[in-house]
């Protein structure tokens, strides 16, 4: 069995789109990291990005996951332990 899932991605039927409301906002970051997070296309992508890309992509997700996480979270919900 796998720990990770991308379910919403999979079965969101709703808008996809920035700026209308909270709640599609929210519903299209999920949506967005999901498809971005695909085995296929970050195959593809970081081969592409720079040096510069990758470190402020790097930096972003972890600036995030310490402002929004505790510690227990962030071991039982990013690192799967």
């Amino acid at each position: 069995m796998n720990d990770h899932s991308h379910c919403f991605v999979e079965d969101y039927q709703g808008f996809v789109g920035f700026g209308l409301n909270r709640e599609t906002d929210e519903n299209t970051i999920v949506y967005y990291l999901q498809k971005f997070s695909d085995d296929d296309l970050m195959k593809t992508l970081v081969k592409k990005m720079s040096d510069e890309e990758l470190a402020e992509l790097f930096n972003l997700m972890t600036r995030l996951l310490k402002r929004h996480l505790t510690e227990p979270q962030y071991h039982a919900l990013f690192l799967k332990e």
